[in-house]
């Protein structure tokens, strides 16, 4: 099945070619910036069937986990589009699900990074949450 989707002011437009592999919520750090403050809400699908349109701008930091990420963004908009590892470890590209034309197709089902976050954040009761990324310790 083909997803689409695309960014505030429909400046960017993406297909996906691919089923998603989970999703899940990030409160590091950098998402919590990005996302004025909350999680950011991620659908993961291999890198390679993620094909964007329009135009965008990137930028590369190095996360909490080490790992350098390259983030793109819409050049008219600023809507994040994804974010992807291109130092590190393989992983999946992190789609945000609120740019996904059917935000529907994958809940979250986990949280990382929630060491990290506020004590106010809203935790959905029985989601497990993890101290780091993906494969660090759970704690919740």
């Amino acid at each position: 099945m083909t997803h689409v989707g695309g960014c505030l002011c429909g400046a960017v437009r993406f297909t996906i070619n691919a089923e998603p592999q989970g999703a899940r919520y990030c409160w590091c750090r950098d998402c919590q910036r990005i996302a004025s403050g909350m999680a950011t809400a991620n659908v993961l699908f291999d890198a390679e069937s993620v094909s964007y349109k329009g135009d965008m701008t990137t930028m590369q930091l190095v996360a909490d986990s080490g790992n350098t990420v390259e983030r793109g963004f819409c050049k008219s908009c600023g809507s994040q589009m994804y974010s992807k590892t291109v130092v590190g470890p393989v992983q999946p590209m992190r789609v945000r699900a609120g740019t996904l034309d059917d935000p529907e197709i994958c809940a979250p089902s986990y949280i990382i990074w929630g060491s990290r976050a506020p004590t106010w954040a809203p935790f959905p009761t029985d989601m497990p949450v993890y101290e780091a990324g993906p494969g660090s310790s759970r704690i919740a």
